[in-house]
Order: C-alpha cells, then structure tokens, then sequence
C-alpha cells in the first residue's frame, strides 16, 4: 500500500502547493522538494505512477458526516448542434496532460468520454466521441470520425505507452481504435459479428500474454481490432464479459448463456436463451457465478455451467417486451456481507438477494429500452446508494429503496448508466450522467456530473472504462491487468466502483 498512501499524501499537499512529482522538476524550475511519505529522506518518489498493489483490497475508514447525501450540478456540457444526444454509458480515465508536465498521470485531471448522436439511439446510428475535462466540463478535443452512436466503448491501454486508447466501433460494424489524442491509429479494422443492438465492447487480456484483446458482441478481436475468433454461439452480440471460471489461468469470454476459452473453444452451454452476463460470488463456495438476465428472467450459473436456478421472475410492476433483458448491477446493497444485484424491470426498480428475492421494489418508468444501474456507498457507513436512470429522472435510492435525490434526466434508454468516479481528483466521488433528449420532452444538457454541496462523498476510483467494469479489470492508469485479480475474491461487485482509502481500493464496512 506503500505507493498508494504517498500519493494520497502528496495528492493533498499538492493543492497546497507543496508538492510536486517526484523524478520531475517542478513546474516553472523552482518550487519545494517533492514530499516523501516512506523511504530515505533523499528519496524520489513518483507518486503520479501507481504502484504494483493498486488492486490490493485494505480496510475503509472514512466516513461522511450524517446528512451529507446533497447533491448539486457541478457541471452540464451540451454537444454541438447535430450531437447533442448520449445514449452511451460515460466512460473516465486520464488522456490528458493537465499540469503541464509533460506527462499523463494520476497527477492530471481525468477525462470523461462521452458518445453524442443526432438521433435518438436506433442501431447503428451516427455518433461522435467527445473528451471533456472532468473538472470543468470544457471541451478537449472531438473525434471527427462517425462511430456507431449506440455501442460502448472501452478504454485501456493497448499499446503499452502508459496512456489508454479509445476503442469504438464504426457505424458498419468494423473496430476503429484512436490514441488519448484523438488520432486514429488503427482502423477501420475487423467486422462485428451480427447484431449490435445494446452492445458494448470490453477489453482483457484472456491468455495473460501481455496483450490485450477487444471483445465485442460474439466476437474477438485482436489489440489492432483484426479479428481473432467468433464464437459458433447463436446469441446476438450484448455486453460481453471475460473472467477466468475455471480456475487454469486463462480468462473465459462469457456470453452469459454460454461461456468459450480463450483459444474460442467451448466451454460450455446452459441452452439458456441469451442475455446480459454479470459474474461474482453469490453463493456460499468460493467460485463465480455467473447471472443471466434475459427475455425470460434471472439465472444463475455456475462456474462450470451447471444451472442453479433459471427464468425466476418476482416483484411487482409489468411485465412486458425486454422486462427482463436489462444488465443488472452487483453489491452488497445493504451491507450484511452479502452480493445482491440490482435492475428494473419495465415499471420497477429492484434490488434482489442473490436467489433473486425482492429485498425492496420501488416504482420508475422504462418502457422503452434496457436501462442499467449502478451503486456507492457514498457516506462510507457501509450502505451502498442505488443509482438509476429512467427514460424522464436519474434516481439515488437509500438502502430500503426510499428516494434520496431525483433530477429530469430524458433518454429513451438503450443500456446506458450513470457511472461514479472522482472525475476532478479532489478525493470526493461524482455522478456522471447523459441525457437523450426525444421528441415531447424538454432539453436537457448532454452530459452533467454532480457532487456533494460540499465534496463529503467519500472518493472513487478514477477510472471507468467499459460497460462490464467490475474494479479489478482495469488498473488506474487504464492498463489493462495480463493477469487480471478475479474480482469475486476482492470486492465481489460488478458495475460499480470502488471507495478509494489513502488512494488504494478498500472494502467498505460491514
């Protein structure tokens, strides 16, 4: 943790002005020493770099005052006239050198990435990748290059120069892939397999041999975006996932119904119809399940494909198309010690035990699409708050359902969510959200990020960097781990972020 608690120190110092990256001069030539948390007196230490235990899992101990869920617009972008709309879940990580010191590190502010449309999120539809400052909100720079305006992208760093790229799709299906500075380096590259409907690309680096791979719909794809494999599997092409369930090294890419090896052989099949694969420990052995939410309910599957139990549907609400085709989020919602996931359904949201039980149901509206959730324990007492936007309102609901905050937040909901990251590196978490604006609904900004009134939260990581995040596939600088920590074993989430304590990853109190 040593690493991490010097940059959490030099972190505050530097709003001071006290410190400065250590093996750097300070800006201008001049300035302080940089400060040094452990090691010699004379010691440089960069504290701007992670460390080797960045996934490492210690105690939380901070805490929010009580009362201190007050959130306020800490800022709104709208896109150019032509792109004003974002049906794409927002992506953060760092691709910009904002201090001036030559270099993209935990020491700049992190970017969030945002797709914007014309249209209101039909399949294949135009799209425009933005890079905004998460502090401010102020435009970095526009992609001129049309993606497909209703996938997914990931980011991760591919080309093992310490900075992420970007990773999109075209609007005819083929990878393209940019560097942080917008560049097209790779691309129009290899071709998606069938429907892009509700997709979303993911990166892992399945053999562990230093090299990442893309996976998109039944597809994967090699670090230039050519194609490596497509799966024989039927399922159409939804957001793929990748973890190592049979315990060999190597990670499996999970389909949800189905699951293949790295090498694109079968691994196995439930028979089960296809859906959205979310992976973590929800039993009481000490392997991953895998949960299937599909068009006929919730399922859960064990590591070697056995079916524990299939098609459950409960709680109240109707029950129409896509009721049940919608990703679900995974925490421990009420801090017993237990995984619990979280979706809604057309007219509720809900939040289920892992034997999918109603622990509580409270009513939203998403007739229209497959929106997904996230959670955080924003006050660090061990609670996670549910997050969710509907097609009219972004929902923060307390751990027995209650409304804690509503905002108008229009979208016509394809699988987007709010995702939560310290976007201003200023130790406190944000919410990032995107509106969809369609036709008898008023406009609202593209983009918005909200914060407490007075920056209690307790921090998040910095990073978000695709649709299936889960914490450990992902390092903070956007590497992409050859040997990814299975996520199960340490916070046991899936899409949703980590509390930050003295800048490493913790596990929130019980």
């Amino acid at each position: 943790m040593a690493a991490s608690v010097r940059l959490a120190a030099c972190a505050v110092a530097m709003l001071a002005g006290a410190c400065s990256p250590p093996g750097r001069p300070p800006a201008g030539g001049d300035g302080p020493p940089p400060i040094v948390v452990d090691g010699p007196p004379d010691a440089w230490v960069d504290v701007c770099k992670i460390g080797p235990d960045d996934n490492a899992v210690g105690a939380c101990d901070r805490r929010a005052p009580p009362g201190s869920f007050d959130p306020v617009v800490q800022w709104a972008w709208t896109g150019p006239p032509g792109f004003t709309r974002s049906i794409i879940t927002p992506l953060v990580a760092n691709l910009t050198d904002d201090n001036g010191d030559g270099a993209i590190d935990l020491c700049d502010t992190p970017d969030v990435v945002v797709v914007a449309s014309p249209q209101s999120g039909q399949p294949g539809s135009i799209g425009r990748i933005f890079v905004l400052d998460g502090k401010y909100g102020t435009l970095h720079f526009e992609i001129p290059v049309d993606v497909d305006g209703t996938v997914t992208p990931a980011l991760g760093d591919l080309d093992h120069d310490g900075v992420p790229e970007i990773v999109a799709v075209d609007p005819i299906g083929r990878i393209v892939i940019f560097d942080h500075t917008g560049a097209l380096v790779h691309g129009p590259a290899g071709a998606w397999s069938g429907s892009r409907e509700n997709a979303a690309l993911a990166l892992a680096d399945l053999d562990h041999d230093g090299e990442v791979e893309i996976l998109g719909g039944v597809t994967v794809f090699d670090a230039r975006g050519e194609v490596k494999w497509a799966a024989t599997t039927s399922a159409p092409s939804m957001a793929t996932t990748a973890a190592d369930l049979d315990g060999d090294g190597y990670l499996e890419v999970v389909f949800g119904h189905a699951a293949y090896r790295h090498d694109g052989t079968l691994y196995w099949d439930t028979g089960l119809a296809p859906g959205f694969p979310a992976i973590a420990n929800l039993d009481d052995d000490e392997e991953p399940e895998v949960l299937l939410t599909n068009r006929d309910g919730v399922s859960l599957i064990d590591h070697d494909g056995h079916v524990q139990y299939r098609d459950r549907r409960a709680g109240p609400g109707i029950w129409g198309l896509n009721a049940w085709m919608r990703p679900a989020a995974i925490h421990d919602f009420d801090g017993d010690g237990r995984a619990d996931f979280a979706m809604c359904t057309q007219t509720y949201f809900h939040v289920f035990s892992a034997q999918a039980e109603v622990k509580w149901s409270t009513p939203v509206s998403d007739n229209t699409g497959v929106a997904s959730s996230t959670a955080f324990d924003f006050l660090g007492d061990g609670r996670a708050e549910a997050v969710f936007a509907d097609e009219q309102r972004l929902f923060v609901f307390g751990d027995t359902g209650a409304i804690l905050y509503e905002r108008p937040r229009p979208s016509g909901t394809l699988i987007e969510y709010p995702t939560i990251a310290d976007v201003d590196n200023d130790g406190s978490a944000e919410i990032v959200i995107v509106s969809n604006t369609y036709p008898g609904l008023p406009q609202q900004p593209t983009v918005q990020v909200l914060r407490d009134r007075e920056d209690r939260w307790i921090q998040a990581r910095r990073i978000w960097n695709q649709h299936t995040y889960h914490v450990t596939n992902v390092r903070e600088d956007g590497t992409i781990p050859a040997h990814e920590p299975p996520s199960w074993k340490r916070l046991n989430t899936f899409r949703t972020n980590a509390q930050i304590n003295g800048s490493a990853v913790c596990d929130p109190v019980r």
